[in-house]
């Protein structure tokens, strides 16, 4: 049976890479699955949330081809699928995929192809594929990624953060990628958000949680500790936790 598809989404500094942190370290927690996390922001450092150094990316793969590395007797479609083969970091609980930054000019079509096909493949080797998206949602639109079982929107407690996910709600809602079911996730958050509510109705997002304020989140990344080690007393940690249980991944 294909991956449970769980897709992360939000503009930069609402929490977004912390909410797929902690997700992830939920999932490895309770369920133990066998779990494909997909670092899809060129901006974001999943691989530091979850302390995993990385070699290469998808991006590097990919210019390789565009750049005629390819070995004499091999085809391209060989070559891309060994150098994406080269990108997956494995590991004990979380395999990780790093998008990266595409370089140079032209058409990443046919890579872009060869990537969804691959992720495709892979997808069929795991219990759940968990992608941190980029803000302009790129691999979304271009069907890199495909039909998202649960799609958190992430956006910190006030009301410019609240409207931007509902933007990213009108954008989803055009694209091709199906999507199944939609939440919105608050952020950071002081005190009780009712003051926001009114912003949050008029998205139409279903607000399924709440994360307050973590000191320790603060105090893991001035160390460049790996939030995925977070106690089971952090907040955030308790936060997304009963996020899970109430839409029940």
């Amino acid at each position: 049976m294909s991956a449970k598809m769980i897709a992360v989404a939000g503009k930069g500094g609402t929490g977004k890479t912390t909410f797929t942190a902690l997700l992830l370290k939920e999932l490895v927690n309770t369920k133990k699955p066998a779990i494909l996390a997909v670092d899809a922001d060129p901006n974001a450092n999943l691989n530091e949330a979850l302390g995993l150094e990385v070699d290469t990316t998808i991006a590097e793969a990919v210019d390789s081809v565009k750049a005629n590395e390819v070995p004499a007797g091999m085809t391209k479609e060989a070559f891309i699928e060994w150098r994406l083969s080269q990108s997956l970091i494995e590991t004990k609980y979380v395999d990780l995929l790093v998008m990266g930054v595409p370089h140079g000019a032209g058409c990443y079509c046919y890579p872009n192809d060869l990537l969804r096909r691959h992720l495709a493949t892979l997808r069929d080797n795991y219990d759940y594929v968990v992608t941190d998206n980029e803000a302009g949602l790129e691999h979304l639109s271009r069907q890199v990624v495909q039909d998202i079982d649960y799609f958190f929107i992430i956006s910190d407690a006030s009301a410019r953060g609240v409207r931007s996910a509902g933007r990213v709600k009108e954008i989803v809602g055009g694209l091709k990628t199906k999507v199944y079911n939609t939440y919105l996730v608050v952020t950071k958050a002081m005190d009780n958000i009712d003051d926001l509510m009114d912003e949050i109705n008029a998205t139409g997002l279903e607000l399924v949680g709440v994360i307050p304020y973590d000191p320790m989140i603060a105090e893991y990344d001035l160390k460049s500790k790996p939030l995925f080690d977070l106690p089971e007393d952090s907040k955030a940690v308790q936060a997304v936790r009963e996020i899970i249980k109430k839409v029940g991944i």
